[in-house]
């Protein structure tokens, strides 16, 4: 059958290892046999230098390297970037912030509360109470309309938007005034658990009320914001964007005078550190795509190896290491043989060391050898719950016997009628992460008589160019880890169905496999507003995920950051964000 693969958000906000929801009736199916809990891996959830703010001096410029200079601040738009939703923590209000478990907590600085009408009741509705201090960059309150403006530009009601539509907008019924200016009703179609990631960034009314006022670009002219810092110019021919402090600001009074974010490549990250042009400097990719020294025989890992040893030995410099919100798995691609055959899908889960390939990736890395046990959750997120047990305990060499994979008498390959079970795996290009994960998957897939032939691709062809259009068997890559996994996670479960032509649409779900009772399940999953209801639904759904053979999680993606000595506030900030106003220097 052709297939059709539709572009989504969450294809977009794909990470190569180098983000749907309706209310369902159905009854609750069996529940399957599970394991006992496992504990959670011990997946470093942050690494912050510790500090004080009473320390941090007032004053000073700080830099902080970017990747590129973002074409723009909105997360909303399809040019965002990772550096996009980083410059738009300082600029934009978002009413619940991350805590360093992924939950969601409201921030003060914006909302002085947030309630919801409890589970059961119809309909539901958030009443949001701003804090009556926050206002726009020009005076003007957040207000009514600024909430009313942004769910018509995201809910998918006018076409005009060029948006990539985050899950939850459409679900909105209403937006009405409570009793007063600050205070906001938000009425349902049907529950929605997610709520509390909505509005977040919100954006000015200004620039959402129409789809012209929506597009325009950051350097066209004066955007209100309402953060901590302001624009305060951007140079491209310098590849620099400043901010400097918001002077209508209403909360702690922000440490430094001026943020001059940089654009400096991964492969230029260690010598603007080593030439003291930089204090704020991610590197989990100079460290995983180091090229050795021309001359050099060292190769991608030996490069990698010596780039961050390099990072650590620089004067006055720190690493911090977190695990990223972003969770590596392999994905099976079951729509092409031999994958298509679930018994093959599930000896081949069987069969993977998740505990080796940890070790393997993460251990050069100054991290803990924490493998995943679950799809839809992040091991440091409230509710992980290893469930790879649902796969059972059989062999996965006698399932393949039993499914027609024969192993030779001395060993070997598998085959079946003359065919060699030799599978590709497809791993991003370049990055030492991804080969030292293929290494021990082959390894351990070898033993099982599982032969594995990895195939490096360039970044900008691995989604357009292989996952879209299936041409894959095995495939490595991650997907963020949200603070909604229903939101976040849906799309790439959700089973494949038949668009208004009969292709199959495929959408985020590169794996090809889903079934009715999975995505019911996460649809009750998103509707479920008791907090204690909710996450047996997210476990029964990650175990049909399991059983179905989709994909095997392996480890959550390392977070390097380096950070200048006499820099507080900053670090691998893992599930949350900065606290702009605290960063600074320390006193002296």
């Amino acid at each position: 059958m052709r297939v059709r693969q539709l572009t989504t958000a969450a294809a977009a906000l794909l990470l190569a290892a180098g983000a749907l929801a309706g209310c369902s009736g159905t009854p609750a199916p069996a529940r399957a046999r599970t394991p006992e809990p496992a504990p959670a891996p011990a997946a470093v959830t942050g690494d912050l230098r510790p500090y004080d703010r009473a320390g941090v001096q007032d004053g000073g410029t700080l830099r902080w390297a970017l990747d590129a200079l973002p074409a723009t601040f909105d997360v909303y738009r399809p040019a965002a970037t990772a550096d996009s939703a980083l410059l738009a923590h300082a600029l934009y209000p978002s009413l619940f912030r991350p805590d360093a478990h992924g939950g969601l907590v409201a921030d003060p600085d914006y909302l002085e509360s947030a309630e919801s009408t409890p589970p059961g009741r119809q309909p539901q509705v958030v009443t949001y109470r701003l804090n009556p201090h926050a206002v726009w960059s020009d005076g003007t309150p957040l207000a009514l309309a600024d909430f009313t403006a942004q769910r018509a530009a995201l809910s998918g009601l006018d076409p005009a938007y060029t948006t990539t539509r985050p899950a939850g907008y459409d679900a909105i019924d209403s937006i009405t005034q409570g009793a007063g200016p600050s205070e906001i009703k938000v009425t349902f179609r049907h529950p929605y658990a997610g709520w509390r990631a909505l509005f977040g960034p919100l954006h000015p009314a200004v620039e959402t009320s129409t789809p012209a006022a929506f597009d325009r670009p950051p350097t066209d002219g004066p955007h209100p914001t309402a953060g901590p810092f302001v624009p305060a110019g951007q140079d491209a021919a310098a590849g620099r964007i400043t901010l400097v402090r918001n002077p209508l600001w209403w909360g702690d009074a922000p440490k430094a005078d001026r943020i001059d974010f940089l654009a400096v490549p991964a492969e230029r990250r260690l010598d603007a550190l080593d030439q003291d042009r930089l204090d704020i400097a991610p590197l989990t990719a100079a460290v995983d795509r180091a090229q050795a020294a021309p001359g050099s025989s060292a190769d991608l890992a030996g490069a990698s190896a010596s780039a961050l040893r390099r990072a650590e030995a620089l004067p006055g410099i720190t690493v911090h290491r977190a695990s990223a919100a972003s969770l590596t798995q392999l994905t099976l691609n079951a729509a092409r043989a031999p994958l298509a055959d679930p018994a093959v899908r599930q000896a081949l889960g069987l069969a993977v060391d998740r505990r080796r390939i940890a070790d393997a990736a993460l251990t050069p890395l100054g991290l803990a050898a924490a493998p995943l046990g679950n799809h839809l959750l992040a091991g440091d997120q409230d509710g992980y719950r290893d469930n790879s047990g649902a796969l059972g305990t059989a062999d996965p060499g006698r399932l393949l016997d039993a499914a027609g994979w024969k192993r030779p008498a001395g060993g070997g390959t598998r085959t079946r009628d003359g065919r060699s079970l030799v599978l590709t795996l497809l791993i991003p290009a370049d990055s030492a992460l991804a080969r030292r994960t293929a290494d021990a998957l082959v390894a351990g897939l070898t033993e099982t008589g599982i032969a594995v032939r990895p195939v490096p691709v360039p970044v900008e062809a691995f989604v357009p160019g292989h996952l879209a259009v299936g041409d894959f068997d095995l495939a490595l890559f991650s997907w963020p880890a949200g603070p909604d996994p229903v939101a976040g996670r849906r799309p790439v479960y959700a089973k494949p169905r038949p668009g208004p032509d009969g292709a199959l649409e495929t959408g985020s779900n590169y794996g090809r496999a889903g079934t009715e009772e999975i995505d019911r399940l996460l649809d009750r999953a998103a509707a479920e507003l008791d907090p204690v209801a909710r996450p047996a639904l997210l476990q029964e759904a990650d175990t049909r995920i399991w059983q179905l053979g989709h994909s095997v999680p392996l480890y959550q993606r390392p977070e390097l950051v380096a950070v200048r000595s006499e820099v507080a506030a900053a670090g691998a900030w893992g599930f949350t964000w900065p606290r702009f106003q605290d960063v600074g220097l320390l006193r002296h």
